[in-house]
């Protein structure tokens, strides 16, 4: 059984017992969050489409924690013109375990 959801402008596919790193969301860590925003639910030979959401599936998840993702560097240069820039990011995340999927 799985679900496709939109959280944070992206899609993820969701399992229950699974964990799940979604971009940061302004939730307390320990609270459980429920996602309205379905898009496809599949469980064995029943398979649903939403046209552009399904209304009567929910799913639920933990927050587990908030963290930030490894930094990556971001360097431009342009030759023979004397410019360079090095910065660093880190994004933050949300980590979420999807605790059911109810329909």
């Amino acid at each position: 059984m799985y679900a496709v959801v939109r959280l944070a402008g992206k899609q993820f596919m969701m399992r229950p017992g699974e964990s799940v790193r979604v971009p940061h969301l302004d939730v307390e860590a320990g609270s459980v969050i429920q996602c309205d925003d379905v898009l496809i639910y599949a469980n064995g030979d029943d398979v649903r489409i939403g046209r552009p959401r399904l209304e009567d599936i929910k799913v639920t998840a933990e927050v587990l924690e908030h963290g930030k993702e490894k930094k990556i560097m971001v360097f431009k240069m342009k030759r023979r013109k004397d410019y360079r820039r090095k910065k660093g990011h880190r994004q933050g995340y949300t980590l979420l375990r999807v605790k059911e999927i109810s329909s």
